[in-house]
C-alpha cells in the first residue's frame, strides 16, 4: 500500500466526522440563538409566535412517506416477494398515510387558539 491511498482513506474517513461536527456546531447555534430571541421577547412583553406548523410538517412528512413506502414496497415485492424484507416499505407507507389523515382530519377539528 503506498502512501498516497493511504492519505487518501484517510481524507475520505474523516469527510463525514467532519461534516457531523459542523452540522452539529449549525444546529447548537440556531437552537442557542433561537432561544435567546424567545427569551429577549419574553422579557419585553412580548409573545413569541410559535414558528411550528404542525399542519404543513404532518402533510410533508406524510407525503414523502407515501412516496418513499410505495416505491420500497414496490421493489421489495418485484425482488423478493411477499417476505418480511416488504416490511421496509410498508411501514413508511403506513406511517406517511397515517400523518395524510392526521392532516386532513386535523383540519376538520375546532381550532384551539
Amino acid at each position: 500500500m503506498n502512501t498516497a491511498s493511504a492519505a487518501a482513506q484517510i481524507l475520505i474517513a474523516l469527510i463525514p466526522i467532519v461534516g457531523i461536527v459542523m452540522g452539529s456546531a449549525v444546529v447548537f447555534f440556531y437552537l442557542l440563538w433561537n432561544h435567546r430571541r424567545k427569551t429577549l421577547l419574553i422579557r419585553q412583553g412580548i409573545r413569541p409566535d410559535p414558528s411550528f406548523d404542525l399542519a404543513s410538517f404532518s402533510l410533508m412528512a406524510g407525503l414523502l412517506n407515501i412516496g418513499v413506502g410505495f416505491v420500497l414496497s414496490l421493489f421489495f415485492l418485484v425482488k423478493d416477494g411477499i417476505q418480511y424484507m416488504l416490511l421496509g416499505g410498508l411501514i413508511p407507507l403506513s406511517v406517511g398515510i397515517s400523518l395524510t389523515v392526521f392532516y386532513f382530519l386535523r383540519e376538520k377539528l375546532p381550532s384551539r387558539r
